[in-house]
């Protein structure tokens, strides 16, 4: 792993966060869940593969946190977080696969919970792996 790869996951990340409130903005609701999503999935696969040097394959956020928590020895931390975020973090997780596949109507709510959930995510990876 070169430190470039983590970088380019890192910032492709932003971009998704980026994008995913633009479209909200615009009213793109199940485009901005899925660029939230992909903000999320993104920012926890470049912090492990930093660490590990590898990148998970895997999609579910709940798992990639669980991977992160075990490569930094935050697991207390990681599963409180989960525990109080659980419903959204369900929520993202279905929207990668609904705002994509399933011909769902995703409401203006729905794209704020998930890009908050997104930027809180991120801030909270940050705490327990800082750059």
């Amino acid at each position: 792993m070169s430190i470039s790869e983590y970088k380019i996951l890192k910032n492709r990340s932003l971009e998704f966060l980026k994008y995913a409130e633009i479209q909200l903005n615009e009213g793109h609701y199940a485009l901005s869940c899925f660029s939230s999503e992909q903000a999320v999935q993104l920012y926890l696969k470049s912090k492990i593969l930093k660490i590990s040097g590898e990148i998970p394959r895997t999609h579910s956020i709940r798992e990639l946190l669980g991977i992160l928590a075990r490569l930094t020895s935050r697991e207390e931390d990681v599963n409180e977080f989960i525990k109080k975020k659980r419903a959204e973090i369900r929520m993202m997780e279905s929207a990668y696969i609904e705002s994509r596949y399933i011909p769902k109507e995703f409401e203006e709510d729905d794209a704020r919970l998930l890009f908050s959930l997104a930027k809180e995510v991120i801030k909270f990876v940050d705490s327990i792996s800082p750059d």
